[in-house]
């Protein structure tokens, strides 16, 4: 048989044993498939190949025909492969006329390695790097909180105690009902003391946050754009509310397409700082990153593949908060009274019922169009505009128009925006206008918009010589004369201890009305910082020399004094600050000009869940109790970190956590009783915004002792012997050395037996009490059963 006989039929050998164990193969689990494609077309050795397909296994064999040397194929085959071929493609088509194509047949091993190019294959687009907006479920339990802000002075001329507070109450998840409310004590010479007090806020919130909707009844605030007047009103309000998923991100991210011929590794670089680091399958890609930038940015692709060759792609971005992703919508409508004289009067009402809708819609990653309208009685006001990117280099413009009439008046509102920024530099213009006698609902119990509204805006970062920067501001309010002021400042940081900062800001309609400013700090050792500065303004000039060490965040003391000369305001403060478990703690005096006056803060929560009341630092989000089963002195960490004891009822509050995410709070169990058992030492704790939720660490303590155990002759029990209590089914245990065995479930009559090479033995003992760590208990003799 000469060799091409021979190779012919090795070949032949090779794909009939491929035919008998692919079936047994494809029964055990394996992966590879036979691309069936009749073999009547085959005029020399067909040949049945393993492929591989640029540097990625197929899980395919598929069928070709070699004829002298050169391999056929079919052209449904290497389209079921992925391969695009044009409609007159040969067929059988000989491999090695496609363009651009690389093949490496091995007969000893009956495989075929292809790479080709992109273009020819059609596969599919795989997205690197994907944001994942399943979020975790959030939990409330039954509780009432307490803030309060308690504020005294005392002088020669008036005395005062005033009392902020906020009351919460929440039941599981339904909802947060909240009322803040203001009390004054004072004295004024002549008038001797008196009382009030004025309720600012009642409102009963529930979330959705599968929906990422609030509903409001009680008192709110109308007005979510940027571009309308907020107004607070007595009624209902529902409408999105991101921060019910804070993990969504809800601006565009910057999405990079790629294409790797090979199975790569990528890299992304923004602004030379890696930003993700991956591996992608041959085919395009697509990857998304959350830029950690804001305006112009340079992104570089770095793709490196399987045989070390490295490609680079750059591309300019543009990130900006400004839009919203394609699809995603943010809208709120509102109904209601409007509030009048807040903060003076507990409730003032309008008459006149209102109503608004406001709505922004990401029409694609570039634009997003808003719109909004409002309502009462004789007046409507509509209005729509948008945003929208320029390109990756152009910057973000917005603008909007808005039209009203109230009673047979009508008027007009529009805008023109742009900003552009990159690393260095920052440009942002604003241009507000009304014409004719344009109203919303804020100005009929309030002042009306300006007529003219404009600013303008300019920066510039010099490295090591810091920032300059100039602004301008034009306003002109109904029946008022307009106002420009022009400014400029610079800025620098020396050495991270120093900030240099100095400002001027002129009046352009009164060449006298001129503002002068000067600062220095210095960041000195033990946390004490260091100011001065001084200011001239309308003829006059002022000086301020400051120190203070400000108060740390777990806790502690800091302090501040301030020296102030100038505009016949010469004097200073001097204040202490206490920040403790159970609140912070404020006390100082201030002498300025010819006021005298001593005062005191304290601020702080009391909390009532789980049957437990709790002094503790002011609660402004959400919280968790922690309970350890009445074990107390039971350290508790958040992330990692210790932030507290259990008190003497094994519990602890836990402040400071995010709401709607995930807050890992974990006990340090290393120095509990050896005879106690936990039954988790970390929990994952969701809480919903405002309220708290409860981690219990299941602890209770266990009978656990060491029997010794000799048999009649006084000899341990052999080694390997099967222990068990007769009182505790599924209590087996295995002697040790010595005839000793550690048993933890035990009571305080026990009957014990242990089946040994001898036969059955049983002893019976009682647990001691008092006992302190695990006792050793024998040694007891094991009497064997009678047969």
């Amino acid at each position: 048989m000469n060799r091409s006989s021979r190779r012919w039929f090795c070949s032949l050998l090779l794909a009939s044993l491929a035919f008998a164990v692919l079936p047994a193969i494809t029964e055990a689990g394996g992966t590879s498939d036979v691309i069936d494609d009749g073999a009547d077309w085959a005029t020399g050795n067909s040949l049945y190949l393993d492929v591989t397909l640029n540097g990625v296994a197929t899980g395919h064999l598929a069928h070709f025909d070699e004829r002298t040397g050169v391999l056929y194929v079919r052209a449904a085959t290497l389209k079921q492969l992925g391969f695009v071929l044009p409609p007159d493609a040969a067929d059988p088509l000989r491999l090695d006329t496609l363009s651009g194509i690389n093949v490496d047949f091995d007969a000893n091993t009956q495989r075929i390695s292809i790479v080709a190019p992109l273009a020819l294959l059609s596969l599919q687009l795989e997205r690197l790097n994907q944001p994942s907006n399943v979020e975790p479920v959030a939990s409330s339990a039954p509780g009432v909180l307490l803030n309060y802000d308690l504020y005294a002075t005392g002088g020669a001329q008036n005395k005062s105690l005033s009392l902020s507070s906020e009351v919460r109450a929440f039941a599981g998840n339904n909802g947060v009902l909240s009322n803040t409310e203001l009390m004054r004590y004072q004295s004024t010479p002549g008038s001797g003391w008196s009382a009030d007090s004025v309720r600012l806020d009642t409102n009963w919130q529930l979330a959705f946050p599968d929906s990422m909707l609030r509903l409001t009844v009680g008192d709110a605030v109308a007005g979510d754009l940027s571009w309308t007047r907020a107004t607070r009103i007595g009624g209902v309000s529902i409408g999105t509310d991101f921060s019910l998923q804070p993990y969504r991100t809800t601006f565009p991210l910057p999405a990079f397409f790629g294409s790797a011929t090979l199975p790569s590794a990528v890299d992304l670089y923004i602004d030379g700082m890696k930003q993700y680091s991956g591996n992608v399958q041959p085919g395009p890609f697509q990857l998304t990153t959350i830029p950690t930038i804001t305006g112009i940015g340079n992104a570089q692709i770095v793709l490196t593949d399987a045989f070390g060759r490295t490609s680079t792609i750059n591309m300019p971005l543009y990130a900006t908060h400004q839009l919203l992703q394609a699809g995603l919508a943010d809208w709120s409508v509102q109904a209601g009274m409007v509030r009048e004289d807040y903060g003076v009067k507990s409730f003032s009402y309008a008459s006149d019922p209102m109503a608004s809708g406001s709505v922004r819609y990401g029409v694609n990653n570039a634009f997003t169009v808003e719109a909004h309208a409002e309502g009462t009685d004789g007046l409507a006001n509509a209005g729509t505009g948008g945003v929208v990117l320029l390109g990756n280099e152009g910057g973000v413009a917005s603008g909007f128009v808005a039209r009203s009439t109230y009673r047979g008046d009508a008027g007009m509102q529009y805008n023109l925006g742009y900003t552009w920024s990159n690393r260095r530099f920052n440009f942002a213009i604003d241009s507000t206008r009304t014409r004719g006698d344009y109203r919303d609902v804020a100005s009929l119990y309030g002042s009306s918009p300006p007529r003219v509204s404009d600013t303008a805006l300019a920066s510039v970062s010099i490295g090591s010589l810091g920032n300059v920067g100039v602004n301008y501001l034009r306003q002109q309010y109904p029946a008022q004369p307009s106002s420009r002021y022009a400014g400029a400042f610079w800025s620098s940081t020396v050495r991270s201890r120093f900030s240099l900062s100095v400002g001027v800001n002129q009046n352009l309609d009164v060449s006298r009305d001129r503002s002068l400013f000067a600062s220095v700090t210095y960041s000195g050792d033990n946390h004490i910082n260091y100011s001065a500065s001084s200011q001239h303004s309308q003829g006059q000039t002022s000086a301020t020399v400051e120190a203070d060490r400000p108060v740390p965040g777990d806790g502690g003391f800091g302090w501040r004094a301030l020296a102030r000369s100038g505009d016949e305001q010469n004097g200073g403060i001097a204040e202490a600050s206490w920040l403790v478990d159970r609140g912070q703690f404020t006390t100082g005096v201030s002498a300025t000009g010819d006021s005298r006056y001593a005062y005191a803060d304290a601020t702080g929560s009391l909390v009532f869940m789980a049957g437990h009341l709790f002094a503790t630092r002011r609660v402004d989000d959400a919280f968790a109790v922690v309970s350890t089963d009445g074990v107390p002195n039971v350290p508790v960490m958040l992330e990692n970190r210790v932030i507290g004891n259990t008190d003497d009822s094994g519990m602890l509050l836990v402040t400071r956590l995010n709401a709607y995410q995930k807050n890992q709070l974990g006990i340090d169990a290393m120095n509990l009783p050896v005879n106690m058992r936990v039954d988790t030492v970390s929990a994952i704790v969701t809480p919903s915004d405002r309220a708290g939720s409860v981690a219990r660490f299941g602890m209770h303590t266990v009978r656990a002792a060491t029997v010794v155990l000799h048999d009649s002759d006084g000899k341990p029990l052999p080694v390997g012997s099967k222990v068990r209590l007769d009182e505790q089914p599924g209590s087996d245990a295995l002697m040790g050395f010595d005839g000793v065995v550690y048993l933890d479930t035990l009571t305080m009559h026990n009957t014990l037996t242990a089946q040994t090479p001898a036969g059955k033995c049983r002893t019976h003992f009682d647990y001691p009490v008092p006992v302190e760590g695990v006792p050793e208990i024998g040694p007891l003799t094991c009497a064997l059963e009678s047969k």
